[in-house]
C-alpha cells in the first residue's frame, strides 16, 4: 500500500514514519526544501524520543521517502494525509489556510481515486471545506476524478508519540463511503491485528472527538490547579487530595497533577478553537472559558510565590530555572509556562539563567538573549537567589542537594511540579514552596 503525508511537522513526520514502520510505502511532502533536504540526511526538525531511529530505519529500507513535490508523491497512492499546521488566529479560531492550500494542490495533481484524510486538528466542518477545495481544483482542470474525504484525528502525546501511535488507545476514522472505509481499514490493519480498536463514525463526529478529548484533558488540569490553589488557602495538601480522588475509577489518576498550567501545541489552541466554534454557532462554552482563564492565571503562580518571598521589586535578584519546555521529553516551547514566568520576573527587574536538556535552542527563538542559558543543571544555579523547577525532566528528580545549596545565594526552591518533598528539603535547610501544599 502506498500513501502520501503532506506536512513534516510533529504530526506528519510521526505519522509517516510509524506507518512506514508497519510496511506501508510512505512519501512525506513539505514545501520547505531545507527541511526535506535535512530529512533525507537524517536531520529531524523536532525532538521526539525514538523517532530518529524509525526515520533512519525506514529511509534506509526505502519505505519512507521525502519530497517537495506532490507530483512525485501522489502517483499510485491510495490515500493522502493532510498534516499541516492550523495555528490559532487572533480570535482563537483555527487558521485553515494551509489545510485548504494542500487540498487545492492535491486536486490539481491527483490522477486517480484518492482518499484525502485530514490528520491536522481541524474544527467541525473542515472536511466539507476540504471537499470544496478539491472539487474546485478538479473542476478547473476539467477532471471528474472520484475522491473521498475522511477525518483521522491524531491523539499523540509529545514525548510519547511513538508509543501512542504504535499502541493506540483507539483510532478514530470519520468516513462517508464504504470505499473510504475499506481503504482506511487496510491502512490500519496492522494495528487491528494487535487488538487496537478502529472506531468508524461520521466525519463531523470524528472532528469533534479530537477537540472534545483535548478539552476534557485541559479541563482536568485546570480543575486540579484550582483545587490546589484552594488547598493552600485552607491548609490542605493537594497531593493527598489527588490520591483520594484519583482512586475513584470514575475520576482516575491521570491528568490530575497540579502544576503551573498546561502549554504546548494542542491544549491551548484546541480549547480556544472549540470555544470559538461554539460562539460562531450561537453557543457559549462556559466551562472551557473558565478552563482557559484558570490556566492563564496558573502560569503566574510561581511569580506570585517569588513576590511573596522577595517582594515586588526584584531588581538585583537572579533566578535559576530548571526546565524550559512545556513538558518533559520534548523541545516544544509553544505556550510554555517558562516564557510567561521569565517575562514576568524580568518585568520586575530580575535576571534569569535557565537549563533544559533539549529545549534551549527553541527557547532562544522566544526569549533570545534576554536570559542566560546554562550548559548543565548545576551551572544554572551559580549566583541565583532561588531555584524554580519549571519542567519535571527525569534528571532533575534526585539532585545533589548539597551541591544545589552550595551554588545558590540562598537555599530557596519553588517547585512548580511538586516533584520534591517539602518536608525533606526544609529539614535540609531549604525554604520550599510547591503547588497546593503548605
Amino acid at each position: 500500500m502506498k500513501i502520501a503525508v503532506v506536512g513534516t511537522g510533529y504530526v506528519g513526520l510521526v505519522t509517516g514514519a510509524c506507518l512506514a514502520d508497519v510496511g506501508i510505502d510512505v512519501t512525506c511532502v513539505d514545501v520547505n526544501e531545507q527541511k526535506i533536504n535535512n530529512l533525507k540526511k537524517g536531520i529531524l526538525p523536532i525532538y521526539e524520543p525514538g523517532l530518529d531511529a524509525i526515520v533512519e530505519r525506514n529511509t534506509a529500507s526505502g519505505r519512507l521517502k521525502f519530497s517537495t513535490s506532490l507530483a512525485e508523491a501522489l502517483p499510485g497512492a491510495e490515500a493522502a494525509f493532510i498534516a499541516v499546521g492550523t495555528p490559532p488566529g487572533e480570535d482563537g479560531s483555527a487558521d485553515l489556510q494551509y489545510v485548504l492550500a494542500v487540498a487545492d494542490g492535491i486536486g490539481r495533481t491527483m490522477n486517480d481515486y484518492l482518499v484525502v484524510i485530514t490528520k491536522s486538528t481541524v474544527p467541525v466542518g473542515t472536511a466539507e471545506k476540504v471537499r470544496g477545495a478539491l472539487q474546485k481544483a478538479l473542476t478547473e482542470r476539467g477532471s471528474s476524478l472520484p475522491f473521498d474525504v475522511a477525518s483521522n484525528p491524531e491523539f499523540l502525546k509529545e514525548g510519547a508519540a511513538i508509543d501512542d501511535f504504535m499502541r493506540p488507545d483507539r483510532i478514530v476514522c470519520g468516513v462517508e463511503s464504504a470505499r473510504a472505509q475499506e481503504v482506511l481499514s487496510r491502512l490500519y490493519q496492522p494495528f487491528t491485528l494487535n487488538g487496537h480498536p478502529v472506531l468508524f463514525m461520521d466525519i463531523p463526529s470524528a472532528e469533534m472527538t479530537k477537540y472534545a478529548a483535548n478539552a476534557m484533558l485541559a479541563t482536568k488540569i485546570s480543575f486540579m490547579n484550582d483545587i490546589a490553589n484552594l488547598c493552600e488557602i485552607m491548609g490542605a495538601d493537594v497531593n493527598m487530595v489527588r490520591k483520594g480522588i484519583g482512586s475513584d475509577p470514575r475520576i482516575g489518576n491521570k491528568f490530575i497533577y497540579p502544576g503551573i498550567g498546561y502549554g504546548g501545541s494542542c491544549f491551548p489552541k484546541d480549547v480556544k478553537a472549540l470555544a470559538r466554534t461554539a460562539k460562531e454557532n450561537g453557543y457559549t462554552m462556559r466551562i472551557l472559558e473558565a478552563v482557559e482563564a484558570v490556566n492563564d492565571d496558573q502560569k503566574n503562580v510561581l511569580v506570585s510565590k517569588v513576590v511573596a518571598h522577595f517582594g515586588a521589586d526584584l531588581r538585583g535578584k537572579h533566578f535559576a530555572f530548571w526546565g524550559l519546555s512545556f513538558k518533559p521529553q520534548t523541545d516544544d516551547m509553544r505556550e510554555a509556562p517558562s516564557v510567561v514566568i521569565a517575562e514576568a520576573l524580568m518585568a520586575r527587574g530580575a535576571t534569569v539563567t535557565a537549563y533544559d536538556p533539549v529545549a534551549i535552542e527553541e527557547a532562544k527563538h522566544q526569549l533570545q538573549d534576554r536570559i542566560q542559558y546554562a550548559e548543565n543543571a548545576y551551572a544554572a544555579l551559580t549566583g541565583a537567589d532561588a531555584l524554580l523547577l519549571i519542567t519535571e525532566w527525569p534528571e532533575f528528580r534526585v539532585p545533589d542537594w548539597d551541591r544545589v545549596q552550595a551554588a545558590l545565594n540562598a537555599p530557596v526552591l519553588l517547585d512548580g511540579r511538586n516533584i520534591y518533598s517539602g518536608a525533606e528539603l526544609r529539614q535540609r535547610g531549604f525554604t520550599y514552596a510547591g503547588i497546593g501544599v503548605n
